[in-house]
């Protein structure tokens, strides 16, 4: 039945750089939703894959000395071995430089060319090279991306548009017919006030500044741009044709039931996408989900910190399923979720060892020891298995439910809450006191029995979650051939024989696993970092202050022209927190400079004096202002900078040597 189809996708992974823990929280989500879905009866189709082209992939081919396409392989290798690593079973990997996909953007750009959706202009404005993602004045944050907060390039050239003013009021009305279009309800709130009511601009869709992308089929000095590019790969793996000549897979799989982003790329998937097929006449999606950020902390990863995490050093660390329980029992529904090694050791001692590896292990114990490992259902019952029974019942078609609703840390939350009755359940019933009595057998037997059900139960539940140590606890009970329907209703009154009580997860010792992790993973992170800041340490930092160098020569020292300058007026720069602006008689005229020093001088006590001017730096843009030129300042103790400053008697313009 159609209703049982379902089609699920994750943002394609950018072959920038090796994915981190954060990136890889987005593929063990839709993981485990695909695995719910199956898990429900659904015909459930799952997509990932790489987004491989863009000018920041161009740059870091060219400074690793290899080709584009060298590099992308290179990265995209990665990712799918960290999927595959993470124990993911998605149905198809989807590559954009793979020839199908590359060919059919081509058709689809020029047929919303043809149709008077796409034209050609010139785009004149502010760009961040990272995000791929053009900005007005206004967008911008402290006068930097709002995005990602780095500082921003202003860029000038020719570009096709695509016109998503007149498809605005189109997806306005979809979204108010459609309110679960955008979950959750905060990210839909964002998109419509933010974007949508002040109204769109038209998207720019094609670069000439770069060229590793698409071409555009009938004008070559353009490559598509990611959003058209990237976007298409959801319906152009399904063997989508815009001349109308789709294949099955389309036909049976879109509209996708839902894609789960995350909420930094909302925009691009809630807006731009649902407008491109509109514009193409497809049906939407159902549903785009957007999920919240995986933080380091309170912090974004940076390996400067030594705090960058990757899925396959925890997986070294801890095992695979230890680590997809962290992302998914620690991500709060509509809130960033944090991690720190510390954390993740506690959680795994405490819910994985002492909780649920405990459980399984005392119960299965018992049944061996007590009754040579086989047990039945016996009827000496009370309301403590009554209570038990509810509880497991209730717990396992919450988690259900929730799992249905994208709630991984709520469903995971009643498994083991269903863990921890359990635990209580054996305290209560005291097994170990009704072994001693002969007369109390049966009902030793209707307790244990009681605990191998919950057990299998939680064993089900968790399923789509941990699939190894979902496999690993019902082997241990003879009954691995356990279903979603047969966990719906506790007690099936089937006679077992346990298997051989093997640990689930071992305690670790925190002192022990910290020592090992600052010596394997934190410090030659940070040595890395500080290696490469070495070798890329600019002569100008991106705020406008000189930073030390390596050793120069005589002849270098004389390509640098020093002045004195004169501040003639001197403000804030509104843009940015740290930059003033400095309007500078160099002897020849004026020039503005901008330098970051806000947090040590006021304008005022800049106005008027005579200063030291790199005077034949190449100018600079900061946060979309010219800089021309750099005034001189030194490094204090305390974190304290001081300009310097010359004789009141030196003219302006008078060369230093």
């Amino acid at each position: 039945m159609d209703d049982k189809k379902f089609y699920i996708t994750t943002a394609i992974a950018y072959t920038s750089q090796k994915p981190h823990i954060g990136n890889t929280y987005e593929i063990v989500l839709t993981d485990a939703i695909a695995r719910s879905k199956r898990m429900q009866g659904y015909d459930v189709y799952f997509l990932t894959g790489s987004d491989e082209h863009g000018q920041k992939i161009e740059d870091c081919a060219k400074a690793a000395g290899i080709t584009p396409k060298e590099y992308v392989d290179r990265i995209s290798g990665e990712i799918r071995k960290i999927w595959d690593t993470m124990d993911t079973t998605y149905d198809q990997f989807i590559r954009t430089t793979d020839d199908y996909h590359e060919k059919t953007v081509q058709k689809i750009f020029k047929k919303l060319y043809d149709q008077g959706d796409i034209y050609k202009s010139e785009y004149s404005g502010l760009y961040c090279v990272p995000c791929e993602s053009f900005f007005t004045e206004s967008q911008l944050k402290d006068g930097c991306c709002p995005d990602c907060g780095r500082p921003v390039q202003e860029t000038k050239e020719e570009a096709y548009f695509f016109k998503m003013s007149k498809y605005q009021d189109k997806l306005m009305k979809h979204i108010e017919e459609h309110p679960d279009f955008i979950v959750p309800e905060s990210r839909k709130k964002e998109m419509v006030n933010n974007f949508l009511k002040p109204g769109l601009q038209d998207l720019c869709v094609s670069r000439t500044s770069f060229k590793w992308g698409i071409p555009v089929t009938f004008d070559d000095k353009h490559v598509i741009y990611v959003w058209i590019d990237a976007l298409s790969n959801y319906i152009t793996a399904l063997g989508y044709d815009p001349d109308g000549n789709s294949g099955e897979l389309y036909k049976k799989y879109w509209p996708a039931n839902v894609h789960i982003i995350g909420k930094d790329i909302l925009r691009f998937h809630t807006i731009y996408w649902p407008i491109i097929l509109m514009a193409l006449g497809e049906p939407l999606p159902k549903q785009v989900f957007g999920h919240p950020w995986l933080l380091f902390g309170a912090d974004k990863m940076s390996k400067s910190k030594g705090n960058v995490i990757y899925a396959d050093d925890l997986v070294r660390l801890f095992g695979v399923d230890a680590v997809r329980y962290y992302l998914l029992s620690n991500m709060p529904y509509g809130q960033d979720g944090n991690i720190t090694y510390e954390t993740f050791i506690a959680k795994y001692n405490a819910e994985l060892a002492n909780t649920l590896g405990n459980l399984v292990n005392r119960t299965v114990t018992m049944v061996s020891k007590y009754f040579d490992g086989e047990i039945n259902e016996a009827k000496i019952e009370n309301d403590l298995d009554a209570d038990l029974k509810q509880t497991a019942e209730e717990a396992f078609a919450s988690s259900v439910s929730l799992m249905d609703e994208y709630r991984t840390a709520d469903a995971l939350a009643k498994i083991i809450s269903l863990c921890q009755r359990s635990n209580k359940y054996i305290d209560e019933t005291a097994p170990w006191a009704l072994a001693k009595d002969e007369n109390e057998l049966p009902r030793l037997k209707t307790v244990l029995s009681n605990l191998i059900e919950a057990i299998r139960i939680i064993g089900v539940a968790l399923a789509p979650f941990m699939p190894s140590t979902s496999k690993a606890i019902l082997e241990q009970i003879n009954a691995s051939d356990s279903d979603f329907a047969s966990a719906k209703a506790f007690g099936t009154g089937k006679a077992r024989k346990v298997g051989e009580a093997k640990a689930l997860f071992a305690r670790i010792d925190e002192g022990k696993m910290m020592e090992r992790i600052q010596k394997e993973i934190v410090e030659p992170q940070m040595k890395e970092a500080a290696a490469k800041a070495a070798k890329e340490a600019p002569a100008e930092t991106a705020e406008g202050v000189a930073t030390l160098s390596s050793l120069i020569t005589i002849d270098d020292f004389a390509k640098v022209e020093l002045r004195v300058g004169e501040v003639l007026s001197c403000e804030k720069l509104k843009k940015s927190k740290k930059l003033l602006r400095l309007m500078v008689n160099d002897g020849q005229g004026k020039r503005q400079v901008l330098s970051g020093i806000s947090q040590w001088y006021a304008p005022e006590d800049l106005i008027g004096k005579k200063i030291v001017l790199v005077a034949n730096l190449k100018p600079a843009k900061l946060c979309g202002e010219e800089s021309c030129g750099m005034i001189l300042a030194a490094d204090c103790p305390d974190d304290d900078v001081k300009v310097i400053f010359v004789d009141d008697s030196i003219p302006a313009g008078s060369k230093i040597r």
